[in-house]
């Protein structure tokens, strides 16, 4: 699956990493947590907070040698792993939140079809998923990489 030529992204959900210098809280939204809602839960603050340390975590850990940064947004049950890469933020995955830290269910963004795909699971960096964020994230390196 070959990502096209970077190219600014333009759009309400992509903005080019030097104007959206954001206050380091900007992760977390105003999101209850409905249990009468099954199926379609928000992520919880708490679990919020839990993802973002692990996103930055892994920024730091990635950042010598990939020159890259993952860039995390919630929605409702979902969280959008993107990626900054020298300035020009991409799409890469969907997370779903099941309810547990090390359970997320995977959904790689189809650049040809230009939407998450859930039925895609033949891509480079496939055998990388575990549940897990970084697993995602590792996975996204190899499905797209920088």
């Amino acid at each position: 699956m070959a990502k096209p030529e970077a190219q600014p992204l333009i759009g309400a959900n992509v903005v080019p990493l030097m104007q959206s210098a954001a206050p380091t809280n900007y992760h977390k939204l105003n999101v209850e947590y409905d249990v009468k809602r099954a199926g379609s839960q928000a992520i919880p603050e708490h679990v919020q907070d839990q993802a973002q340390a692990i996103v930055e975590r892994f920024n730091k850990k990635i950042a010598r040698t990939h020159h890259c940064s993952y860039v995390a947004r919630y929605k409702g049950k979902y969280l959008y792993l993107d990626r900054d890469d020298g300035g020009y933020v991409s799409h890469i995955c969907r997370l779903t939140y099941t309810g547990e830290m090390n359970a997320w269910e995977f959904t790689i963004y189809k650049y040809s079809d230009g939407r998450y795909d859930p039925e895609e699971w033949f891509f480079p960096g496939s055998e990388k998923l575990d549940g897990t964020i970084e697993g995602a994230m590792k996975a996204g390196l190899e499905a797209y990489p920088p």
